[in-house]
């Protein structure tokens, strides 16, 4: 398939990105690289740099796309709370603006990249897809109502759609991992501990009602995620919108995060107990029975160390090339 790929140079676009070309399909990228990475665009990709809402009816009325996915927005839950217009506006306006040049130009295949911040703090885990939607944050509110204008596009022009609500995606898939100028995630902020960019990593709370009492997450591994991907784009159904969780099914705290780190590592990784923050679940864990029996998606890389050690050596080559340039500079 000839597809459309937006924010195609951040850490889950780009990754995802690869693995579409892989499978044969042919992949353009809209990426403004307001957080994305050049390096990070697969070589065989086309890129085409912008802003989504400027230039998307532009490049569909290229004619040929016969797909979509749409990874461009911002994501950072504390700056949402912060920001929330901007938010509202680059999340929405944009994903709807895409919405609306896809159906001019007869695109009629979408996968949606949704977030697990729809469900809020729910009461009861493991999370499945029919549990309540309250989203605690604008950048969940953003999601959600994104999804709420695909299932009425389905419904209304037939438009074949995949929701994937992501838990924790980490770990790297060769030379692409997580590298952002803002870094929120746990173990890329663990992994900085190592290679010295950081003193000590934060542990919010140890009192939770968890077996260690600290917080307890689902990690995905990007691969797995990106591949969910490739099955649901090849399996879309005209004027059906579907909602999949796709995480690991099994959770680790952060204590156990962290000791994992210190073992593949072999750095001490010194950590200090904080303050809970407001709005932090004790666990979080997705079921993601849905996502297996009717997308037929298996995860296959679970193991937390595969996960580390796969982020280590991204985070370590990383360093190394940075270190390289500023030599050679």
């Amino acid at each position: 398939m000839k597809l459309l790929v937006t924010g195609g140079a951040g850490y889950v676009g780009s990754v995802a990105a690869a693995v579409l070309l892989e499978h044969g399909h042919d992949v353009t990228i809209i990426d403004n690289f307001s957080t994305g990475n050049r390096e990070a665009v697969p070589a065989d990709a086309r890129l085409i740099e912008g802003d989504v809402s400027d230039i998307v009816e532009e490049v569909l009325s290229e004619g040929g796309f016969e797909g979509v996915v749409h990874f461009a927005a911002r994501s950072l839950v504390g700056e949402s709370v912060e920001k929330p217009n901007e938010y509202w506006h680059d999340n929405v306006v944009t994903a709807l603006t895409l919405l609306d040049a896809m159906r001019a130009h007869g695109v009629n295949n979408l996968v949606f990249s949704s977030t697990a911040a729809t469900y809020g703090e729910p009461d009861v885990v493991p999370i499945t897809e029919d549990m309540p939607t309250q989203p605690t944050n604008a950048y969940g509110a953003t999601k959600l109502s994104i999804d709420y204008a695909i299932t009425s596009y389905a419904a209304a022009f037939g438009l074949a759609a995949t929701s994937l609500r992501y838990f924790n995606v980490a770990g790297a898939y060769g030379n692409i991992g997580e590298n952002r100028e803002v870094e929120t995630h746990l173990i890329p902020l663990v992994l900085q501990v190592a290679t010295g960019h950081r003193e000590k990593i934060f542990m919010f709370g140890d009192d939770w009602p968890t077996p260690d009492g600290t917080a307890v997450r689902d990690y995905i591994h990007i691969l797995d995620l990106a591949k969910a991907h490739v099955l649901a784009l090849e399996s879309n159904e005209a004027g059906k919108h579907r909602i999949f969780n796709l995480g690991s099914g099994d959770g680790y705290s952060v204590k156990q995060v962290v000791e994992m780190c210190r073992e593949v590592t072999g750095h001490p990784i010194p950590a200090e107990v904080a303050p809970r923050r407001a709005g932090d679940p004790a666990t979080l864990i997705a079921s993601s029975e849905k996502a297996k029996q009717e997308l037929g998606w298996t995860p296959e890389h679970t193991d937390l160390r595969t996960i580390v050690e796969d982020a280590w050596a991204f985070t370590s080559a990383l360093g190394d090339r940075s270190h390289a340039a500023k030599k050679k500079a």
